[in-house]
Formats: structure tokens, sequence, C-alpha cells
């Protein structure tokens, strides 16, 4: 008998002998994506699992088990709390609040207006300036954002997508107003359009002009900004949306393949850019599940650039990500125990081998965070780090064989739906026809069915619910703050060179219409302090805007 045979044998046995007479709860035993989870994984799973060509070692293709040989015992991953409320000035300070407290890295919360593409006095505007994050309407505000903060001493991410290119052209100009090069600066811009119209719903434009202002920063920044990120592959919002972790994953490769296309369509080498496109992950409460969901990612990204893309570069293989725990499964009962989820996912991250991390603040989904909040969620990676020895050796549940296991049905789930994807003609027609979307709301509609049944337990929410809680104390955004960003964007106007302005915003428009790279162009009014809302109203004079049709 072979010695897969016997294990199989021995594995029923115990089946039939022991484990049948054992009282079982009364409940499915499931991932959070209700994916089924045996009662026992032992030797012979997965089926034919090869320690060498599935698993090799960190470092080396196909890099499940890290994208550095020696992961966290040469550098810790980059602790980045996404941070931004008020005015450039009130998110400044909690900037340098946060890197005095031991952040190592910079992560910018834009408000819905700057988000949009609208100014602060926009009618748009009215009730949300400075509300869920940081009011930036001109270069004089990122000025303010960046104070005393050298940017060629520090890392800095945007979550920005539709003006993606207009806050990266601040951002350059802040650093070269600081005497730092484009060259030297270092950081994330997310700019992952595919998924606004799959999930987040944040847009300006149709889906191909967008994807057009994604590729301009890709070929700017291979040229010209040789450090930086220039996508954030996200399957965050994804997540966020309701989707299971295969579809966080496979969508979110999905918008990968799509942009690599892209860019590849417009004349750029595969491997000058490659190295610097990077993900990011939602981190949500099933701990194993989560962990196998970013090995298998390293090895899907790994063979798609290799045998897909044809790649020579082992860098343009490497899958390096940016994790967030998840926000959606924080409650605002009982907000206490969030402090326990952001710890069980912020956990999940780092077995997982993520290169930088943020942890929700226990009271993210009533405001935005306190200090005493936000210090908590730090202190949560500091003690995961210093204390708890999780950094000390590299993949420590590589070869495990429920996480093996668990690894290979993901990926094998996920290669269906990029197989539909393709059979569809790629990621874009794909969401023009909706498939993505429904996908999504479908698994939504599933996971609350189950816990509206108690099938799935929220603590605090459907079962152990107290009547009595005590409110914690919360971040509230004056309403001062809309006046007095409305009167500094008047002063602005008044005072800049309005031939300069006009000229940029003159030269800007024709080079859309002439179909050029927009990012010159973009960073030459953002000099002339023409503002967010002047730049995009601009370029929605060009390529009109979008409405989402509706799928049922």
């Amino acid at each position: 008998m072979s010695k897969d045979k016997k294990r199989d044998a021995e594995k029923k046995r115990w089946q039939k002998e022991i484990y049948a007479k054992a009282t079982e709860r009364d409940w499915r035993f499931t991932t959070v994506s209700d994916l089924l989870i045996e009662p026992l994984y032992s030797a012979g799973d997965p089926k034919g699992f090869d320690p060498e060509k599935d698993l090799g070692f960190p470092g080396e293709y196909p890099f499940i088990r890290g994208v550095q040989p020696n992961m966290y015992r040469g550098r810790l991953w980059t602790m980045r709390q996404f941070a931004g409320f008020g005015t450039a000035a009130d998110t400044n300070k909690r900037f340098h609040y946060l890197l005095e407290h031991g952040q190592t890295g910079l992560s910018v919360a834009f408000h819905f207006p700057t988000l949009y593409g609208y100014d602060s006095d926009s009618p748009r505007s009215r009730g949300e300036v400075g509300k869920c994050g940081v009011a930036i309407d001109s270069l004089k505000d990122m000025e303010t954002l960046f104070d005393r903060i050298p940017l060629d001493q520090v890392t800095t991410s945007m979550t920005i997508n539709p003006p993606a290119a207009i806050l990266l052209a601040m951002y350059i100009a802040v650093a070269e107003k600081q005497g730092v090069s484009s060259t030297q600066i270092g950081g994330t811009v997310q700019n992952d359009m595919l998924k606004e119209f799959i999930a987040q719903k944040t847009w300006m434009f149709p889906p191909e002009p967008s994807l057009k202002l994604v590729i301009d920063i890709v070929e700017y920044c291979t040229e010209h900004v040789p450090r930086w990120n220039t996508i954030s592959i996200s399957g965050y919002h994804i997540r966020e949306a309701g989707s299971t972790a295969v579809q966080e994953l496979a969508f979110t490769v999905g918008d990968g393949i799509a942009y690599v296309q892209a860019a590849i369509n417009r004349g750029l080498d595969v491997d000058a850019f490659a190295p610097r496109l990077s993900y990011f992950f939602n981190a949500h409460n099933d701990l194993f599940e989560e962990i196998a969901k970013y090995r298998a990612a390293r090895r899907m990204w790994a063979k798609i650039m290799r045998d897909r893309f044809g790649s020579k570069d082992p860098r343009s293989c490497l899958l390096r990500f940016h994790t967030q725990t998840a926000g959606c499964s924080l409650t605002a009962q009982q907000p206490t125990n969030n402090v326990v989820r952001t710890t069980i996912q912020a956990l999940a991250a780092v077995l997982g081998g993520t290169q930088s991390l943020h942890t929700n603040s226990m009271d993210e989904t009533l405001a935005l965070p306190t200090e005493e909040a936000v210090t908590v969620a730090l202190r949560t990676q500091q003690i995961l780090a210093e204390e708890s020895g999780v950094a000390n050796t590299i993949d420590p549940l590589g070869g495990s064989y429920f996480v093996e296991s668990l690894t290979n049905k993901m990926e094998e789930d996920a290669w269906d739906y990029i197989n539909r994807i393709d059979q569809m003609g790629g990621m874009l027609k794909a969401i023009e026809a909706g498939y993505p979307q429904k996908e999504i709301a479908d698994a939504a509609y599933r996971y609350q069915r189950q816990i509206d049944s108690a099938e799935k337990t929220i603590v605090g929410v459907n079962k152990y619910v107290m009547d009595d809680e005590e409110p914690i104390p919360t971040l509230y955004i004056d309403e001062n703050t809309e006046k007095e960003q409305i009167e500094k964007l008047k002063k602005l106007r008044s005072e800049r060179d309005a031939v300069a302005h006009k000229k940029t915003i003159d030269a800007l428009e024709g080079a859309a219409r002439d179909d050029k790279n927009l990012m010159p162009f973009i960073l030459d009014a953002v000099k002339a302090y023409a503002t967010i809302g002047e730049i995009c109203d601009t370029l929605r004079g060009v390529y009109g805007t979008y409405e989402d049709p509706a799928y049922f």
C-alpha cells in the first residue's frame, strides 16, 4: 500500500472508530465566507501537495512563504495608521502625534469632496467638509498637511482614486519645496479605479478615461518617481462591500491583470513598471481564511506575472501588500470588543506576511478615532511586533495541513472566477456587464441572512447582547471647519497669479483632448495653485461623468 493510501485509510479509521463516537456541537463549521471546514486535516492534505513545487522558500518563486527571504527578522512591517480629519492643520497635528508614538509610515484619509474631485465651497460639499477625512483643496493645504515632515525620510500612502494624479502632483510639489526631488520620495497612491466601479463607488469619469488616467500615473512615475508605488490594487473595499474572501482575492487579482495589460498596451515594458505595483487587502475575523488568502494571492500573482505576462525580473512577481483590519466587522454595540477583533485581524495579516498594516480603532464605527482609541490601535501592532513572538520566524504556519489545504482551495476557486472574467473579455467588460457587482451583492445578502438567523455569531449584536451600555468618547468635527476652509479658498483665489493659473488650466484641457499623458500638465496646474475642483471640472468637460447602472 502506498504512503498516501495508508494515510487515507488511517484517517478514515479514526473518523469511524474515534471521531464518530464524540459529541459535536450543533453548528455549521465554516469560515466567515462559508467555506466548509473538515474536522481534521492531516498528512495527505492537501491532495497531491508537493512542498518543493507548491511551497518553496521565502524570497523565491512562487513567493507563497513571503516576498523577502528574511521577512520580519530583517525589518518589521510598516505601521501605517490611516488618519485624516478637519483641516490640513488638524491632521498635521495627528500625524506628528502618531509619529511621536512609534508609527513608521503615514497614511492619508481625504474627506468625501476631495475623493470625488470637488472643492470645499462646492454645493456638493456642504455638510461634508472635514467630516470623514482631511479637506485638501489646493497645494496650499498640502503644504500645511506635511509641515515639518521630511518627505525624504517617511513614506506616505494616499487613499485617493479619481483625482489620484492631482494629489500625487501636490505631493511631488511639496517635496520640491522641501528640496526633495521626485526620485527621492517613496509611498503609494491608491489609484485603483476598477475597484471603484466594482465596490467603493467614488468616481468622476466613465471606465475607459478613468483607466487611461491610472496608466498615465504608471507611465509618469516609471520614469520620474521610481520609488513610488503607482497603484495599490485594492481588495479592501471589495470585501467591505460584502464579498467573500475568495471573491476579494479573485476580483482584486483580476483588476491587477487588467492594469498590467493596459500598461503593456500603452507600450510600457512589463519589468519597467510591475515592480512598483502593490496590493491592499482586508483582514477579516476568520484567522486562517485570511492567512490562506494572502498566501494564495502571492502564489497566483507570481504565476500570472511569469507565465501570462512573461516578466523576467523576479521583482515583478512579488505581490507586496498593505493590510487594513476590517471596518465592516466593527460594531457600534459593545465597541470595546472591537479591540479584540482588530487584534485577531492584525495577527492574521502578520502571519500572512503583510508589508504594511493599519489597525482600526475601536470607535471607528461611530466616528473618526480619538487620540486614545488610535493609540490603542497602534499599540496593538507594537505588542504583536515586540511581545507576541510572531515575528521571530518566517511563515510560521507554512506546511500546516489545514493552512495549505485552505490556501489551495482558495486559489482554485479564485482561478475559476478569473477564467470566467477572461471569457467575458477582461475585467472592464465584466464590470460593464455588472458581473463582479452582482456576485458581491449576492454574497453580502447571504452573509446578512446568516447573521439575522444567528447562524453566524456577532458578539454583542445577535448573541451576548447587553441592554445598558456606557457610551464611549467620540471625536466631533466642529461646523466651523467648513467655514474656515471656504475662507482659505477665497483667499487663495484672490492672491494667486491669475494669468499663470489660466494658462495651466487651458494647457491641461488641450492635453486631455489630444490624449496626452496628463501628469506633467496637472503638475503645472497644481504649482499654479489650481484647486482640485477646478482641475477636475476641466477634465469632466472633456471626459464627461459616470452614473452607475442599476443591476438586479
